[in-house]
């Protein structure tokens, strides 16, 4: 027997290690996603602002609308270059200004079903015009946006005052701008119900329509909503510090009575204007904002830029919708989002329903 012993072969090649792929951080990742769904949100804006300007309540070919928009010669210019025209402008103005005091609004008071006329903003505006109309003898869109913007104001000032000044909570907001709200409706109903003119007037007012813009309009509407825009978005950062309480705000170095009385402010400007030009439209401030949150989260720097493509959308969408449905004339689109947000809000209450059960 001959003691045989394996021999080890020779040594295998050494195999290189694959190469290690970067892994792509989560926050990264997540706002690439944001990214790409605003752009498509704008993309989806554009589509509607020129379908704003196709469609009315007279039916026009696409060449009508080419040479309307080009050719002053054109039967279909006053049409479409002075009344469509302006009125996609102010869809777009409004719907930026509603959407973005609605995030606002619900930022400050950290109430997530919160909307602009909380603060008595949308009385304000709806008791100064009707005082115009049926005292002064103002007529026109063009007249409103002045004394609507004052009416505004005014009652900005008013609840920060009576909710406490620089000691101002949510809460105390809220209650004096409910507060404020209730006595200036009813100041309203009465200036409608004494003067039969004034109820003439101020009833298509009220209803909430683009129908009647005027390129003056939107020049006057134009300054304020884009002052408001840019203090909303700058309070972006501000807003998310506050949201984490007021000690940790403070230990962050934010003030926050300088940010609450920046937001009332930014919410006068933008909702004061919006309404003022096209009367009270609901559900856009308060419909919004609650969806965005569902997309983006809390942030509000992904949040406001949202609000600001996506109102105006929804406006501009119903907008149209009106005009459709309500050939040869037109449903007005404050009828149109009250009927779209309550449709809204019944789907949400039957979810919650559905979750707790």
């Amino acid at each position: 027997m001959h003691d045989v012993t394996a021999r080890p072969g020779p040594p295998a090649p050494a195999v290189p290690p694959a190469p290690a792929v970067p892994a792509v951080p989560a926050g990264r990742r997540r706002n690439r996603t944001r990214a790409l769904g605003l752009l498509a949100a704008l993309a989806l804006l554009t589509a509607a602002a020129v379908l704003s300007v196709a469609v009315g309540a007279k039916a026009l070919s696409l060449a009508e609308v080419w040479h309307g928009l080009t050719d002053p010669a054109s039967p279909a210019y006053p049409v479409v270059n002075r009344m469509r025209v302006p009125r996609t402008l102010l869809g777009l103005l409004a719907g930026t200004a509603l959407g973005l005091a609605g995030a606002v609004m619900q930022a400050v008071t950290r109430n997530p079903l919160a909307d602009p006329g909380l603060l008595g903003i949308n009385a304000g505006a709806s008791a100064a015009i009707a005082t115009a109309i049926a005292f002064l003898g103002v007529g026109g869109f063009t007249g409103y946006v002045w004394f609507g913007l004052a009416g505004a104001g005014v009652v900005s000032a008013l609840v920060y005052a009576v909710g406490g000044g620089r000691r101002a909570t949510p809460a105390r907001l809220a209650l004096a701008g409910a507060a404020l709200n209730a006595a200036l409706y009813s100041y309203v109903s009465a200036v409608m119900l004494l003067d039969s003119g004034s109820l003439d007037r101020m009833r298509f007012w009220t209803i909430g329509s683009l129908a009647a813009t005027t390129p003056g309009t939107v020049a006057a509407v134009a300054p304020f909503v884009l002052v408001g825009a840019v203090l909303a978005l700058a309070l972006a950062r501000p807003l998310n510090a506050l949201a984490m309480g007021e000690e940790s705000a403070t230990a962050l170095g934010a003030r926050p009575a300088r940010i609450r009385a920046g937001a009332v402010l930014t919410v006068t400007l933008l909702c004061g204007a919006a309404t003022a030009a096209c009367g009270p439209i609901v559900f856009i401030g308060l419909t919004v904002p609650h969806l965005v949150r569902a997309l983006t989260g809390p942030d509000l720097r992904w949040m406001l830029p949202y609000c600001a493509v996506l109102a105006p959308l929804l406006l501009l969408g119903s907008d149209v919708l009106g005009r459709i449905l309500g050939r040869p004339g037109e449903l007005q689109v404050g009828i149109v989002t009250s009927v779209l947000g309550g449709l809204f809000f019944l789907l949400l209450v039957r979810r919650a329903k559905a979750a707790r059960a």
